[in-house]
């Protein structure tokens, strides 16, 4: 037979609990299993607070790209607008570019016309 000393917070009481051998055997083996879950339960709980920030950090990196794809989308549809702007000048360019040209051989016509006819005023 085990004895076991259990002391209150008032010295000048004592009290002697005695336990049987085996009991005493069983109530060792659980207090460790409990310090043990105990700690297993702190470790857990440590490991999802880890694994909640990590989480948390790849959610605001998931976010990030999403806000860089968005933005990369903006800048490519006014790259096209860009493009589509400066094709329409470019053709209104050309239009002006051959309005002009046939201005310019309709004034060479006319001033050759005009020379010619000077010319034949001027013999007769």
């Amino acid at each position: 037979m085990m004895s076991w000393n259990a002391t209150s917070q008032n010295v000048t009481d004592s009290t002697t609990i005695q336990l049987t051998k085996p009991i005493a055997k069983l109530v060792v083996k659980d207090l460790i299993t409990g310090d043990g879950l105990k700690l297993e339960v702190k470790t857990l709980n440590e490991l999802l607070v880890e694994t909640n920030n990590k989480l948390e950090t790849q959610s605001q990196l998931v976010t990030n790209l999403e806000s860089q794809v968005l933005n990369y989308q903006n800048i490519i549809d006014q790259k096209d607008q860009q493009l589509g702007t400066s094709s329409e000048l470019s053709k209104q360019l050309e239009n002006q570019l051959k309005k002009e040209a046939r201005a310019k051989k309709l004034y060479k016509v006319g001033t050759t016309v005009g020379a010619a006819a000077v010319l034949l005023l001027l013999v007769q």
